[in-house]
C-alpha cells in the first residue's frame, strides 16, 4: 500500500473520530496515531531510541 493511500486512510479515520467523539476524542486519536508512528519507525529500524532509553552513564 502506498504512503498516499495510508495517509488518506489515516485522515479519514481521524475525521470520523472528530465527527463522532468531539474535540477531546480527536486529540486522543492524534496522540495515539503519533505513538503508532513512532512504534512503526522503531520496528522498521528508521528510528534508533537506544540513546534515549539507555540514558547517561556515570562513571
Amino acid at each position: 500500500m502506498s504512503s498516499v493511500a495510508i495517509g488518506l486512510f489515516a485522515g479519514l479515520l481521524l475525521a470520523l473520530v472528530a465527527a463522532v467523539g468531539g474535540f477531546s476524542m480527536f486529540m486522543l486519536a492524534v496522540v495515539l496515531a503519533a505513538v503508532g508512528v513512532l512504534v512503526g519507525l522503531v520496528v522498521d529500524g528508521r528510528l534508533d531510541l537506544s540513546g534515549v532509553v539507555a540514558g547517561r552513564r556515570r562513571g
